[in-house]
């Protein structure tokens, strides 16, 4: 699928020779694919009914279309893929109307940002190409299909269950399995909706391919035409699938039996979670549903372990800000602060601090809202907000049960701010997040919650602030060169004639030009000049100043660093750094 995408238009020129001729018979001879009688068969089959050899000899079964399409596709000079339901997309077939693919013998297979990728019979046709080109008003990428296997899926793709079904054909039915037992869920109003019917196998190839293509949250979105499905890799939404409108109710229903909620309330927003196994992996998902004026919009978070590493030699921490760290969590008491917005990955940095710190020896104890994996040697309390157990609420019995080190999820207000300073006076050692946008502002924010500055100076160890920034992705990465007044508004101090890499945008990467994310780091630490910034001026810009003045480096510098190592794009660096 993705080598079709890369299919050069400019090969259409080249006069290959035609499908099916002499040379082709002979080739799969060398290869010991075929005999000579069996050529001879098939080249009385092509006088009769006037197919070519290669269709001939895959209707008479001597050769498979996989192992022929490589010989055609090196013949032609033009890629060749054998169709089915999984590789067309519903979108893209609707843009020729059936009786032009029918009488051209071709199918529009998926779009490519501008170009559409069309399996034609005769890809090698001008007219043909020009004709589509036209209706279709997107430029035109031809790849080779036979024309019996075309004219099966024209019947095929435009039939009104095919936008359903077709994304689920390569679907085994064993490759997502509920874990959870879900004989006590009420589906008694929705059984016959879902049960029997491609429902099911929908969710699970949404599961699935989300998991195949590393998102970590399924989006399921009512909208007036239709159900827009969208996935969150790498920090970014990005349409999946666009299914019919009138089976939202029921693909909602399903993740909600799925989760163990209440298919029968939909005017309240309803939380769950489960475990499935997919292809073999086990994975957690947690569940929530909102309603909308349009329906119940659902948004899966994947929880994958095996895609984790709690390892902090490993998060893309720079040598000297690793040991800053690791120096930090070697302190036997005080408070290690991780900052950053939603989704910057502090959880990830947390659990992988804990992993460093924990032992046999030492009570270490977490309060989380939610928990979201399981680690060992560690006693981890489920919190939950506007509940009787919240996070202070929790905290005070932690504190009760002789800890050594407490993580706490978030400090969300000034009770749970006001205990973790207590507990990190008092001999603990205490790591939680704030949202800031860089470390300094962290102080600033424990004051703004009524944290006395003269405790902060004295209970903080440090702040680590954090992003995540996309990577460029290695099979569409180009070189260019920004402008002067691009680079002079990031404050770039470095050669402004240097050149910079970026991604064109491919299918691997479903053109965005980024796959994969590393983190950013900016670490702060507060030692004997910092701690008077923080009692005497308590002022953001003084706090800042003594930073700098010690070397530290803003995120936006950790950033453009990357960029010059070629890892991201500098668009990419300010997008998510520049915010001063």
């Amino acid at each position: 699928m993705s080598t079709a995408a890369d299919t050069s238009h400019s090969g259409l020129l080249s006069h290959a020779p035609a499908v099916g001729g002499p040379k082709l018979g002979e080739w799969l001879i060398n290869e010991n694919l075929i005999t000579e009688a069996e050529l001879e068969a098939a080249m009385q089959l092509q006088s009769r009914k006037g197919r070519r050899i290669g269709e001939s000899l895959v209707e008479l079964g001597i050769i498979e279309e996989d192992q022929l399409t490589p010989f055609i596709a090196s013949q032609l000079g033009i890629r060749a893929v054998r169709l089915r339901d999984g590789l067309v997309d519903p979108q893209a077939v609707g843009l020729l109307p059936q009786a032009i693919s029918t009488r051209l013998n071709s199918l529009a297979l998926f779009t490519v940002r501008d170009r559409l990728v069309v399996a034609m019979s005769e890809p090698q046709n001008l007219d043909h190409i020009d004709e589509i080109q036209r209706v279709s008003g997107k430029k035109v990428l031809p790849v080779f299909s036979f024309e019996s296997t075309i004219q099966k899926m024209v019947r095929r793709c435009y039939e009104e269950d095919f936008s359903v079904d077709t994304v689920t054909a390569d679907l085994d039915e064993n490759s997502v399995e509920l874990n959870e037992d879900l004989d006590d869920a009420d589906i008694t109003d929705i059984e016959n909706l879902i049960d029997g019917s491609p429902i099911i196998n929908l969710v699970n190839y949404l599961i699935l391919q989300a998991m195949r293509r590393g998102a970590s949250d399924i989006h399921i979105e009512p909208s007036r035409k239709y159900t827009l499905v969208r996935f969150r890799i790498d920090g970014q939404l990005i349409e999946a699938l666009r299914p019919r409108r009138d089976i939202h109710p029921a693909v909602v229903s399903r993740i909600k039996v799925m989760g163990k909620m209440d298919i029968a309330q939909q005017r309240v927003p309803q939380d769950g979670r489960c475990q499935v196994s997919v292809e073999g992996t086990d994975i957690d998902l947690r569940i929530s549903t909102l309603p909308t004026v349009l329906g119940e919009k659902a948004v899966i978070r994947i929880l994958d372990r095996t895609r984790l590493t709690f390892n902090l030699d490993e998060l893309g921490l720079p040598k000297d800000l690793l040991v800053n760290v690791k120096t930090l969590l070697a302190k036997p008491h005080g408070l290690i602060l991780v900052t950053g917005p939603t989704g910057s990955g502090k959880t990830t940095t947390l659990y992988s601090a804990l992993e460093l710190v924990k032992s046999v020896n030492r009570n270490i104890v977490t309060v989380e809202d939610p928990v979201e994996y399981q680690l060992e040697l560690i006693n981890q309390v489920q919190a939950e907000r506007n509940r009787e157990f919240n996070f202070a609420t929790a905290l005070r019995a932690i504190l009760r049960q002789d800890p050594d080190v407490i993580m706490i999820g978030e400090i969300r207000d000034s009770e749970t701010a006001e205990v973790a300073v207590q507990a990190a006076l008092t001999g603990h050692l205490v790591l939680s997040t704030l949202h800031t946008n860089d470390a300094a502002s962290a102080i600033t924010r424990l004051s703004d919650m009524g944290v006395a500055p003269y405790k902060v100076a004295a209970s903080l160890n440090g702040i680590v602030a954090q992003r995540l920034v996309r990577k460029i992705c290695s099979k569409c990465r180009e070189t260019y060169y920004p402008t002067s007044e691009f680079l002079e508004s990031l404050s770039y101090t470095g050669e402004k004639r240097r050149s910079f890499a970026r991604g064109a945008g491919c299918r691997e990467c479903c053109d965005t030009g980024y796959k994969g994310r590393t983190g950013i780091y900016e670490v702060l630490v507060v030692d004997h000049d910092i701690r008077p910034a923080i009692t005497q001026e308590n002022s953001l810009a003084a706090i800042r100043k003594c930073f700098k003045a010690k070397g530290g480096k803003p995120l936006l510098n950790s950033a453009i660093l990357l960029a010059e190592k070629e890892e991201t794009s500098l668009e990419e660096a300010a997008r998510v750094a520049f915010f001063d």
